[in-house]
Parts: structure tokens; C-alpha cells; sequence
């Protein structure tokens, strides 16, 4: 535990002589060699003050009445250490003496606490104004964030004026080896811890903003994606885990759909809807954006659908498929990768890079029409995929160039 030194003292101030001769009684709080000093409203003789003790001397009435005070004044101003202590909080003199005043609402705010609460006020919002998503990966960033402030600074919480640039550069490198995070996770994360600062900011709680020289920016990265025939030998393995055989069927589905790992979880009866023609589509709002998807509903995905229509899960959850969280899918992905002999890093959301790319754009659907599958409000982010398609497609082109060229013409 750190060590550190406390002194009260009580001292009169002889150069503030009232008409009846009395002066004021100060207090100072010194901490650490560094103090700080208030008025605490009392005046006393100056010849009845004793600088030893810090006390009136006399039996008189009035002398035992300053003295309680002074008493109650020092046990309040104790009280104030301990709580600050026990709390976790940065102790100062001038943050007790703030306290001790009813000043302290300002200096004292901590960076957990307006964490906490900015995260209660989302998780109010969540479906309406903000995703569930977001609300989440906000959770999961005041956890890291606590996980931070316990590790370097060996306590529950800091001060919000505590958090200065050297605080962000230390939590960058606490997410990047610590948590084990890549640099866009990190730098998403600390996106979210800014939201924070920002507040903090905007209520003048701080006065200087930490990220003022930090600038944000995230790696570019080739999202997996499956091939027709590594799509088909997932299809066509032999699967009798049933856990196993669940998560297959659950990433087929996404890979003939594009629904993100949100979206099929939360996939109902009332998401398909039949148009005129009497074929099936889903009709379901992302829950990250809201956009509408309108996504028809081929052969595949319906004989899943229909696989799983009076599975226990679905019958009480009243949904479409039984489907595990998201960490399960992941984990169990990499074993189902393994056993069909694919070496690439499978994840739930690689089903929605394979459907844009190797189901749709590969195969002649237009990008307009896979940006409103997809869900995408534009077809910007759609792009991404046909970036994805072109390297695919010069990289198998570039064997059949090496074939071909090593043929001389006559």
C-alpha cells in the first residue's frame, strides 16, 4: 500500500485584526509536503491562542465552544481521507479541502464513474437510438478500461484529471498486449474511451483535452472470404457433432444470405415474407445500421430453415435457427476449417464477405442490387467486396499468365 503523509493543523492569521481585536482561525491540510488552506469562519483572541496545540486556551464557556468546533472540524476533514482512501481516489490537499467546502462535485469526478453512466443511458437507447452492438462493445470498453486502471495505477478508479496523453499512449499499449487486441480493434476501442473524454470535456469537468495530438486511423485489411468449392466442401462434409453440425449450418445459411451473426440470431417467422410471384424473401432491419435488408431466399437457406423449424431452441426462443453466441461460433469455425482441410481463418462474419463476393458479384448480380441485400445505405462499402473480387480473380489469372507465357509465338 502507497505511504504517504497527512497533517492537520489549525493557525491564525495576525494580519486580519477585526475591530474587537479578534482574528481568523485557518485551517491547512498538507499531504505528500503539499498543502492547501480554507477559512473555516471562527475568530479568536490572539492572546488565547495557543500555536502548539492549535487550540483556545481558557474554561470559559466560549473558549470550550471553539475548541468542539475545532474538534469536529478536524474529525470531519479525517473522515474526508478515509473515505477518499477507501474509494480509491486520488488524494491531494487541495482535493480534501475541496470536499471539505462542498466544492469537490468537479475535481473529484472520476473517469469510471462517467463511464458507468454514459453506458446505463445507452443501454436505455438500445434498439431505439443506438444497436445493442454498439451498447455492448461500449461495455466491453469500460471493462477494459477498469481492467487498465487496476493493472497500472493499482486502484478502482482515476480522476478525470488524471487522464492526460500519457494515460492514452499507456492504454494503447495495454489493449495491444495485455488484451492482445490488433490496431483497428485497439483504435476502436479508444474511439469509445474519446466519447468519454468528450463528455468530460463538454461538462468543463476537464479542462484539456488529452487526445488533442492523438490522430486515429485503422490498418486496411483483406476481409476472408470462402470460394465456390470451399463454400460447397463445408456444404458436403459429413458432420455428426451436433454442435458442430449446427454452426455449419448456421454460416451456410449466412453464406447464401449476407445476414450478419446479429441478424440470423434474431432471425423470426415474421422476417419472411412471399411476394406476388410466390417466392420467399427476407425482410429483416439490420440491427447495426436499421437499413432494410430485402434479401430472396434461395434453395439452400430454405431447406436449413426447414431443417430446423421444431428444434428446441427455435420452438422457445421463437426463432429460426438454433443459433450459439458468437464466441462459440467462432471457436467451433476454426475446428469445422480444420476438418474440411481450409486453411483460412474462418469467423461468422467471413459468411457475409463469401455471399457478397463468391455467391453474388462473382456471379453477375449487379452491386446496386448486393449493397440492398447486404443492408449497405450506399454502394461504398459494397465496393470493397469487388476490390476484394479484382485480387481474387488477378491472382488465379496470374498462374494461367505464367502457363501460357512460357509458350514462344512463331
Amino acid at each position: 500500500m502507497e505511504r504517504r503523509t497527512f497533517k492537520i493543523l489549525f493557525f491564525i492569521k495576525k494580519t486580519r485584526v477585526s475591530r474587537n481585536g479578534e482574528v481568523p482561525v485557518l485551517l491547512r491540510v498538507t499531504v505528500d509536503g503539499l498543502r492547501a488552506e480554507t477559512s473555516i469562519n471562527l475568530k479568536v483572541n490572539p492572546e488565547l491562542w495557543h500555536a502548539s496545540t492549535g487550540r483556545v486556551s481558557g474554561t470559559n464557556r466560549k473558549s470550550e465552544e471553539l475548541n468542539n468546533t475545532l474538534d469536529t472540524i478536524k474529525l470531519k476533514v479525517m473522515k474526508i481521507y478515509r473515505e477518499m482512501e477507501f474509494d480509491g481516489i486520488r488524494i491531494t490537499a487541495k482535493g480534501i479541502i475541496e470536499k471539505y467546502l462542498g466544492k469537490d462535485k468537479k475535481s473529484q469526478m472520476t473517469l469510471l464513474k462517467v463511464f458507468k453512466e454514459h453506458n446505463e443511458r445507452c443501454a436505455l437507447l438500445a434498439g431505439k437510438d443506438m444497436s445493442p452492438a454498439t451498447v455492448e462493445r461500449y461495455e466491453t470498453s469500460f471493462r477494459h478500461t477498469r481492467e487498465f486502471i487496476r493493472e497500472c495505477f493499482n486502484k478502482e478508479d482515476v480522476l478525470l484529471e488524471e487522464v492526460n496523453h500519457k494515460f492514452i499512449v499507456d492504454y494503447e499499449f495495454f489493449l495491444k498486449t495485455k488484451r492482445n487486441c490488433c490496431h483497428n480493434t485497439a483504435t476502436k476501442y479508444l474511439k469509445n474511451f474519446k466519447k468519454i473524454i468528450r463528455i468530460a470535456l463538454a461538462n468543463e469537468w476537464i479542462k484539456k483535452d488529452p487526445f488533442a495530438n492523438i490522430r486515429f486511423h485503422l490498418d486496411e485489411v483483406e476481409p476472408v472470404f470462402l470460394e465456390d468449392h470451399e463454400i460447397k466442401k463445408i456444404m458436403e462434409k459429413p458432420i455428426k457433432i451436433e454442435r458442430l453440425a449446427i454452426v455449419r449450418d448456421t454460416f451456410i445459411f449466412c453464406c447464401f444470405t449476407g445476414l450478419a451473426f446479429s441478424d440470423v440470431k434474431g432471425l423470426k417467422r415474421e422476417h419472411i415474407a412471399m411476394d406476388n410471384n410466390g417466392a420467399l424473401w427476407i425482410r429483416k432491419r439490420r440491427q447495426k445500421t436499421n437499413n432494410m435488408c430485402n434479401i430472396p431466399l434461395l434453395d439452400i437457406p430454405r431447406r436449413i430453415l426447414e431443417k430446423y423449424k421444431d428444434h428446441p431452441s427455435c420452438v422457445k426462443n421463437g426463432t429460426l435457427l438454433p443459433v450459439p453466441c458468437n464466441q462459440k461460433m467462432n471457436a467451433y469455425l476454426k475446428e469445422i476449417a480444420d476438418i474440411c482441410g481450409i486453411e483460412k481463418e474462418l469467423k461468422t462474419h467471413s459468411a457475409r464477405h463469401s455471399y457478397a463476393t463468391s455467391v453474388c458479384l462473382a456471379n453477375g448480380v449487379s452491386i446496386e442490387n448486393v449493397a440492398k441485400m447486404l443492408g449497405h445505405s450506399d454502394t461504398k462499402m459494397t465496393r470493397h467486396y469487388a476490390q476484394i473480387l479484382d485480387k481474387s480473380i488477378m491472382r488465379d489469372m496470374t498462374g494461367v499468365n505464367a502457363k501460357f507465357s512460357m509458350q514462344g509465338l512463331e
